[in-house]
């Protein structure tokens, strides 16, 4: 029997295959073994303070696998994500996978949502529930589509002999919108990672009418002074300047060297929820649930996503003369929305954000952080209805 919002619209004409996430449980028993296995380091200075200057702490890591061992349960985290319809796809020799709510109504509006790094489809699903409690699928006024990007969790990817990059993502992901019967159109949702593939989406390709991102990685437009600004913007610039300085040695790593810290973090569960879990620890506003994060931890090394996924970074090394956002040829002409939450890793001002395209929608919050979708899925989920109701009437010469 299949799930509700589960079937495509007649105009679809890619192959789809209906997915169901299952592990092995040789696999889990393997997790379980490395978990117990795994040497800690010696206590020292930088791991044992409190506040994180230095990373995460012993302590932290110590509770957080007494948790994984003992209450926290993979197929509960398998039953939730079956829950959602799934299907996979084969785009340019590659297998993508997507979670989606498909609308029965000819009128929906067609959306895609796109993660990033350290991030999943896992991100979206409290979004995604939130939609399914207050529609049906005759009544949905959208088609949701999140996929697994190329190297992410059920996608396989990107590609062994050649490079492979935000332009490839975006090209597959316009592919899969317009095989699912949405090349008249559809909106592009994104936050890390996810909101440059959006901007690539917006300005390369036709059938993307609109985009709403939560960040925009830039530096300040040239001939722009700070004298306007407020209190709060000088903050959030602040965030972004000491981030730069403190909080982005992983970009580093794994931009310069991906195959090496590849291979480190494959090589041990706990290393993996150290280097992931800082972030889930540093990037939001009020802490996330331990199972949150261990969800996404398990969900990474089940998949042995790691490794996979990083490749993205080698584009910002050596860093481009100008960022993309700041780029003209990168400015987006079409519809675009922002949502601005304090705690994202680059809160910027919106006199910097409209340089950057077409800026038609501003929404900002009091809380939150990077991973927008999960900790505030409300405040998103209205931002961008609010949004697809504003631009998509005049998209699509609606009344």
């Amino acid at each position: 029997m299949s799930l509700p919002f589960s079937t495509p619209p007649s105009t679809a004409t890619a192959s789809l295959t209906p997915f169901k996430a299952t592990i092995p449980k040789g696999r889990l028993v393997e997790l379980e073994a490395l978990i117990k296995l795994a040497k800690l380091a010696p206590t020292t200075y930088e791991n044992s303070q409190t506040d994180r200057r230095y990373g995460v702490t012993t302590d932290w890591l110590i509770t957080m696998r007494d948790q994984w061992l003992r209450s926290y349960h993979w197929k509960s985290s398998e039953d939730r994500i079956n829950s959602f319809p799934q299907y996979t796809t084969e785009i340019e020799g590659l297998t993508i996978h997507f979670v989606g709510l498909f609308s029965e109504r000819e009128d929906a509006v067609p959306i895609v949502l796109l993660h990033g790094w350290p991030g999943s489809f896992l991100e979206f699903l409290p979004i995604l529930q939130r939609f399914r409690e207050e529609y049906t699928p005759e009544t949905l006024p959208y088609h949701l589509i999140i996929p697994s990007l190329p190297g992410f969790t059920f996608s396989s990817g990107p590609p062994l002999d050649r490079d492979f990059g935000i332009g490839d993502i975006a090209r597959v992901v316009d592919q899969l919108m317009k095989g699912l019967g949405f090349e008249s159109g559809y909106v592009a949702q994104g936050g890390d990672i996810g909101s440059r593939i959006a901007r690539h989406l917006g300005v390369d390709h036709e059938s993307c009418k609109a985009v709403h991102v939560n960040v925009v990685f830039m530096r300040k437009p040239d001939g722009m002074t700070d004298d306007h600004l407020n209190a709060f913007e000088r903050k959030g610039i602040d965030r972004m300047m000491n981030f730069v300085a403190t909080g982005s040695g992983y970009a580093t790593e794994q931009g310069t060297r991906p195959s090496t810290i590849g291979h480190v973090l494959a090589s041990s569960p706990m290393a993996l929820l150290a280097w992931i879990g800082e972030k889930f620890l540093e990037w939001v506003h009020d802490p996330l649930a331990p199972e949150d994060i261990l969800e996404s931890v398990t969900l990474y090394w089940l998949t042995e996503t790691f490794p996979r996924a990083i490749y993205a970074y080698r584009q910002n090394y050596p860093p481009p003369p100008v960022p993309a956002s700041n780029d003209p040829r990168w400015y987006i002409h079409k519809p675009f929305g922002f949502s601005s939450f304090p705690m994202e890793l680059a809160p910027l001002p919106r006199s910097w954000v409209k340089t950057t395209g077409d800026l038609v929608f501003w929404e900002q919050h009091k809380k939150g952080g990077h991973f927008a979708a999960l900790e505030q899925p409300d405040e998103l989920k209205a931002d961008l209805v609010k949004f697809v109701d504003q631009v998509w009437p005049g998209i699509t010469g609606a009344e």
